[in-house]
């Protein structure tokens, strides 16, 4: 089979960083054409500056890093230092990266891009806020046709929010974008919390990794080991949600997920909600279906791809 094209779109994150490691880890389902930042977990020139440290990590000091907007569409942009630490990568000591930045804007890059391939052979995964696809969809509305598919980690329904009592967040940073990439008629699919939370990083699962005794392995272990105490306290969990990596994986085994084609809308105006993403799972409305959303993971199944194709960097 001839690897899917893609370009992920990223605000690294510790689980972000894995997502990242999973695709350069996988070339015959995988071609990263390239990773644009957006300011999200922490701002832009971290996000930016730590896609390139996960790059050289991997060993692919060769990948085109775009730092792409630093801030959301109508909003000031809150940041989630609380969860990933003042770096974003806290946890492993990794150098600064050698490798520049890219020349030119991520919009521009997503746009020219999908102009420059063929119509439905580029598929975008934004694994943090919407700011940068909703950009591009604004500033060339003719490439909503041309996206194979938008698998995005975002959202959560029957799990709530983990930013508000309503919203992931993802989506909460950037709301409008969100509303906006929704509803631009291109196909999406949707891992929310109500998957990423049955993808914990258990102890037997973190020990999987530290086992590699590669460079990558222990510092996966080791980014998790510190992310992972925000979320046990949270939610009293035997692990830390790995949300990023459903992107990726999605993308190598769907068969790993199961979900429905349902209508998702965005919360845009309540402040007490804002930035929820509704997801109409028992298609109780006559709102057309514009997602596939993901309702449940073979979490050992996933663990199981994880840990294999890590071994391999």
């Amino acid at each position: 089979m001839t690897p899917r094209k893609i370009i992920i779109d990223t605000d690294p994150g510790q689980d972000d960083a894995v997502a990242i490691l999973l695709a350069l880890a996988s070339p015959e389902d995988i071609e990263v054409l390239g990773i644009t930042c957006v300011a999200g977990n922490v701002p832009l020139d971290l996000t930016s500056k730590n896609a390139r440290i996960v790059c050289e990590l991997a060993g692919f000091p060769d990948v085109s890093v775009y730092a792409g907007c630093d801030r959301p569409l109508g909003r000031d942009l809150v940041t989630a230092e609380h969860v990933h630490g003042k770096t974003g990568l806290d946890g492993p000591d990794l150098p600064d990266p050698t490798m520049p930045l890219a020349d030119g804007h991520a919009v521009d890059f997503i746009i020219d891009t999908l102009r420059d391939h063929a119509p439905g052979t580029v598929t975008l995964c934004p694994l943090g806020p919407l700011t940068n696809i909703a950009t591009a969809l604004q500033k060339a509305p003719d490439i909503a046709s041309r996206i194979a598919r938008i698998v995005l980690m975002g959202g959560g329904y029957f799990e709530g929010g983990n930013i508000t009592p309503t919203a992931e967040f993802n989506i909460y940073v950037d709301p409008q974008a969100a509303d906006i990439v929704f509803k631009s008629g291109a196909p999406i699919v949707v891992m929310p919390l109500d998957v990423t939370h049955k993808a914990l990083v258990t102890k037997p699962r973190n020990d999987a990794f530290r086992a590699l005794n590669t460079p990558v392995g222990i510092a996966v272990a080791q980014m998790t080991d510190f992310f992972e105490r925000f979320d046990k306290e949270k939610y009293g969990s035997a692990g830390a949600p790995l949300h990023d990596p459903c992107v990726t994986a999605y993308l190598i085994n769907p068969d790993l997920f199961t979900g429905r084609h349902i209508n998702v809308e965005i919360e845009t105006q309540s402040e007490l909600t804002m930035g929820m993403t509704v997801a109409d799972w028992w298609r109780v409305t006559d709102r057309a279906p514009n997602a596939t959303f993901m309702g449940d993971i073979d979490a050992d199944g996933f663990f199981a791809l994880l840990t294999e194709r890590l071994a391999r960097l």
